[in-house]
Formats: C-alpha cells, structure tokens, sequence
C-alpha cells in the first residue's frame, strides 16, 4: 500500500513525519475541521484585526501617497513642468533597478535562513503538524499568504515608479504602470520562491550565507554606479551587462520600455521575467509541501522569540537570536601573538575577537561606503537634500563603527566578565575604544586619500576628525543599562500622542542622537564652504563632542557598577 507522502508528493524533507502513515491514517480534513471549529472565535477577532490594519494602510497610503499625487497630477495640468528631473531619474533607472532588485533578493535570503516565508505560529507547529495530516494543507497557505504581502509591497514600488516615470518623464501613467508592474510584482515574488528554497535545503541555505557578503557589495556598488550616473558620469556597456545580467537587470529593462532611454529588448526581458517568476512560485508552491518539519518548528520557535523581545523593546537579544540562527555567531580562526606589555592586553582581545567574526569587519567596510557617498552629495546639494545627505553620511558612519564595538557592549551584557581585567571597569571599558578609533582612522585616512584625488581639498580631513566622536557616542550607548521600559508607558503627550515612544528612542540612542544632531551643523558647513576656517571649526567641534561623550560614558559607567566596588 502507497503511504500518505508517497501518494500527495510530500516525502522530500518531512522525515518523522510521513515515515509511515498510510491512507487510514489520513485525517487531514477532519482535523483541519476541528480546529476551525475550535478557532472560529479567534478566527472573526484575527479578521477584524486584518481588515482594520488594511484599512489603515489604505488610509495613509490615500492621505501621503494618492491625494499629493494627485495634486502633481493637477498641478502639472495647469503647467507645471517636472521634467528637469526626468535626465536623472532615467540616468539612475539601469543601476537603480539592478540594486534594488538584488537588495530585495538579499533580504529575502537573509529572512529565511532565520524565518522565512513559510513559518506558521508555535501552536499550529507544535500540535496541528504533529497529527496525521497533510503537511502541504496547513504549510501551503503560509507561502501563499508572503507571497501575497511581498507583493502589495512591489504594487506599491511599482505605483510609485510609475507616478514618476509619468510625471518627470511625460510616459502615459496606464503604460508606465503596466511596464514597472513586471518588475515591481515579480521580483518580491522571485524573492519569495527563493526564500522558500533557502528555507527548505540546508545546501541552498548554505550557499546564501556564502553569497550574501559579495551580493551586499554589489548592491553598493550599484548605488555608487546610480549615483555617478545620477552626477553624469555613466557607463553605458556596463549598465547593459547589468541590465542582462539576471531576472533584477530585466525588470529594470521592462520599465525602460516606454521611456525616450529604452534599449532594445525590453519586452522581451518583459516576458522573460514573466516566465521566470511563474516557474519559481509553482516550483516553490511544490516545495512548500516538503519542508521539513523540524526545520519549521525551529524557525517558528525563533521567530516567536525574536518578536517576543522586539515586544519588550530588547532589541540586543533579537539580534543575538537572528545571528545564532543566520550563522552570525561563526567564527574564523585566527592568531596573534600574546603581547609582552600588560596595557595592550584589551586592544589584543578586542582584535582577536574582531578576527574571529570577520562579519563585522566586513559590514563596518560596507557601511562606510554610503558613508562616503552621503557626504559626497552632501557637499553638492543644498537645503533640505543637503542636510538629509550629511544626516545619512553620520548615520551610516556611525552605524560603521559601532560594529567595532561588539567587545564593550559584551562587557555591559554582564559586568562581572570584566573580574579579569587589572583595571578598574571605568578604566576597562576606555580602553574597548582603542581598536575601533585606530580601524576608524585607518578607514577614514584611506577614504580621505581617495577624495583629497578627487578634488576635495581640506575637506578630505573631515573623515578621520568624525571617528573618535562617534566611537565616543558608540561607547554611550554600549553603556545605557537596563531597559527602561517606563519610558514607553510615560503619561507625557504631544500633539501627534504619546510621548513614549520618542522618550524611550531618545533614552535608547542619546549618544548617536546627541553627537549626530550636534555635529551635523559645521559637518554641512565645511562639505559646502570647503575653507580652511571650516574645517578646523568642523574638527574642533568634533573634538568637543568627544569630550563630552567621553565624560558621559563615564558616568555611564559609573551607573552600571554603581551597587558594586570598582
């Protein structure tokens, strides 16, 4: 007699639990009754939540996204003319599209090494998988319901690249719609037949983590190609390798179709897309059915606790938890020789740690780039994109050293670690800051080289003078303690509601918050001034910063060992 598995097709991967249930054993669609009769009540009070959470999208989406548009719409009607950005935005699309199509796929890879698309909740796991019943029936919807929510994002994508293909660029709004829909809908769905697949093969899985460090640096290498290409320095015959070069350059080619830039070949890539994403989810619809099921039970035990802690606001342990998972944790095994003299023992551990979780040296490296970048359009733009450009350039900077700082903030996890230490802990954690400044700086210095070639001038220097200010601000908030998840239910108002949730951000990254909102002022300056009397006003500045951040991490410090003897 045929087993349940052998006859449904789902015997690949579901190992104990289709081992050896026959057709008798099949209580599929009695159970799957039972438990709708058990979660009818649930079930309305879940249907209730969905429709209000859809209309409340579909309510900001109607008062930010529909009615300025169409106030665009009108506005051009009675003469107003966008296309002086039409040049730029056609110059961005080739690389753009490419880097945001492969910036999806990453992310989606990324999710099912530690989720995944197909992840139901504890109960269904824990009881409903372990009866004999069908695994495609209750794991299919799952794939089913991603595919359906990436999707309405990539609508949206698509809506928004349509809107600005038609306004800046004069192409009819129906067929830039239709063109950017290819590529908007198909590749979050691609993402999700790859995450599928990530989810269910170990070998798959495997060749993503593998992957993933080289495909985030051609994701910035695309955005530096966008936005040279944006400052008129394009590459065309790269551009169209790119554009070939995968199911994330087609799309791209799709939504050139309509444009004065169009390249030969776009409907076809059109049709190749369309053809590629039908077999990837009929494909990922069959593999759906064959997941492991102790892979899935450990994913959904994750998933539950990594929203549990993002429920508490403790944002450290949800990290901690994804990279057990995602394979963050590995680590390289790498030498140095002991020091002789006993001061450089913490710089000593502090690299060898860094060493052996290359991962953060890697994404300090890759965070630098937009760091760079940011500052570049900042010394070009002005108002407005100016100060979102410095404001991003400080941002990505100091999310670049802050993973130098791993070592600290495991020192605060448990002030007893630091028992080792000859000095005192205030004295301890001081010195957790000499490797990043030193790495910073030597980032910094090249990065300086580069644009003092490039024309920059004086203004090169202001790369090394941020680092010890925002290694200071790192070291702030490695040192902010517990949680204080009073600042959530503060009874503060303003006029948009609670207080709370700005109270708690502020408390949770005053350090990054104070040094950035401080030091954007004269970083600006001096980007647009590039005088000499700039700069050194930029680089005094910093180095007040870092006074004031030194002192604040020490009486930071001095909390966390306060009910303790130094």
């Amino acid at each position: 007699m045929t087993t349940l598995a052998e006859e449904t097709g789902e015997t690949e991967g579901t190992g104990e639990h289709s081992a050896a249930w026959s057709d008798e054993d099949d209580w599929t669609p009695e159970t799957l009754r039972l438990v709708r009769d058990l979660r009818s009540p649930h079930r309305r009070k879940r249907t209730g939540q969905i429709a209000y959470t859809l209309y409340c999208v579909a309510l900001l989406l109607a008062v930010w996204g529909a009615l300025p548009t169409m106030g665009l719409f009108l506005e051009r009607s009675m003469g107003a003319d966008y296309s002086g950005h039409g040049p730029a935005i056609l110059a961005a699309l080739p690389a753009g599209s490419c880097a945001l199509g492969l910036g999806w796929l990453l992310v989606a890879a990324w999710d099912a090494q530690w989720r995944g698309p197909v992840v139901p909740p504890r109960e269904t796991v824990d009881w409903l998988l372990a009866q004999p019943v069908r695994v495609g029936r209750v794991l299919r919807p799952w794939f089913w319901g991603s595919a359906a929510i990436t999707g309405g994002a990539g609508l949206l994508v698509a809506a928004i690249g349509a809107v600005a293909l038609s306004l800046t660029v004069g192409v009819g709004l129906p067929a830039a719609f239709g063109w950017c829909l290819l590529g908007g809908c198909g590749l979050p769905l691609l993402a999700t037949s790859l995450a599928t697949a990530v989810e269910g093969s170990e070998r798959v899985a495997r060749w993503a983590r593998l992957a993933t460090p080289y495909v985030g640096m051609a994701v910035l290498a695309l955005v530096a190609q966008a936005v040279m290409a944006v400052g008129g320095d394009r590459l065309p015959a790269l551009e169209r390798v790119e554009l070939w070069s995968g199911p994330w350059g087609w799309a791209g080619l799709a939504a050139l179709a309509p444009t004065p830039a169009s390249l030969p070949g776009g409907p076809a890539a059109g049709v190749l897309l369309t053809v590629v994403v039908a077999g990837a989810l009929a494909a990922a619809h069959r593999f759906a059915g064959s997941l492991a099921l102790s892979a899935v039970r450990r994913r959904s035990r994750t998933a539950t606790g990594v929203m549990a802690a993002l429920r508490t606001v403790e944002f450290r342990t949800a990290r901690q938890a994804v990279a057990g998972v995602t394979g963050g944790a590995r680590s390289a095994r790498w030498r140095l020789p002991a020091p002789r003299r006993p001061e450089l023992a913490v710089p000593w551990r502090d690299t060898l740690a860094l060493l052996r979780t290359p991962g953060r040296l890697g994404r300090a490296v890759v965070l630098g780039v937009p760091a760079v970048l940011g500052a570049v359009l900042a010394a070009s733009a002005h108002g407005w994109p100016g100060v979102a450009a410095a404001l991003a350039s400080l941002v990505f900077g100091y999310w670049a050293l802050t993973q130098l700082m791993e070592p600290a903030r495991v020192e605060t996890d448990d002030t007893r670690r630091g028992s080792w230490a000859p000095y005192p802990y205030r004295g301890l954690m001081l010195r957790h800051t000499a490797v990043p400044v030193v790495l910073g700086l030597v980032g910094a210095l090249v990065a300086a080289g580069v644009l003092a070639g490039e024309g920059a001038g004086a203004r090169a220097l202001l790369a090394p003078a941020l680092v010890p200010p925002l290694v200071g601000a790192s070291l702030v908030n490695a040192c902010r303690g517990a949680t204080k998840h009073h600042l959530l239910m503060s009874s503060a108002q303003s006029p948009t509601g609670s207080m709370g949730p700005v109270l708690f951000l502020g408390w949770y990254a005053a350090g990054a918050l104070a040094a950035v909102v401080t030091l954007v002022v004269p970083f600006l300056t001096a980007l647009h001034s590039g005088s000499a009397a700039s700069v050194v006003t930029a680089v005094a500045a910093s180095a007040m910063v870092t006074v004031i951040m030194v002192r604040w991490a020490v009486t930071r410090i001095g909390n966390l060992t306060a009910p303790l003897a130094d």
